[in-house]
């Protein structure tokens, strides 16, 4: 049972824009990363020697550096989503906070 204080919370236009916009954002990181995640997995499954092939002629095999690039990639978009967070959603929050208080 929500309190007539969320109830109103939940129904602000702006907490609602805050919330659709979020959810927007952090699903859309989501389907990046997850593209990139299973595309590797695709890789590894079906293009082994494309993944073996090494590379400059020394040890380190092209698999390892898409690997790392995997890595690397779910780092960027967490930096992305702080990012966002620190700076749009806490603007939206804070806007929000001044018309409820």
């Amino acid at each position: 049972m929500l309190t007539t204080n969320q109830q109103d919370i939940y129904n602000n236009p702006k907490f609602q824009r805050l919330v659709r916009t979020r959810r927007a954002f952090a699903w859309t990181l989501t389907a990046i990363m997850l593209v990139i995640y299973f595309g590797y997995i695709f890789l590894v499954a079906y293009d082994k020697p494309l993944l073996a092939e090494k590379i400059g002629g020394g040890t380190t095999s092209l698999g390892i550096i898409v690997g790392l690039g995997v890595i690397l990639s779910a780092i960027i978009l967490t930096g992305i989503y702080v990012f966002a967070a620190n700076s749009r959603f806490d603007a939206m929050t804070s806007d929000l906070n001044r018309d409820l208080i």
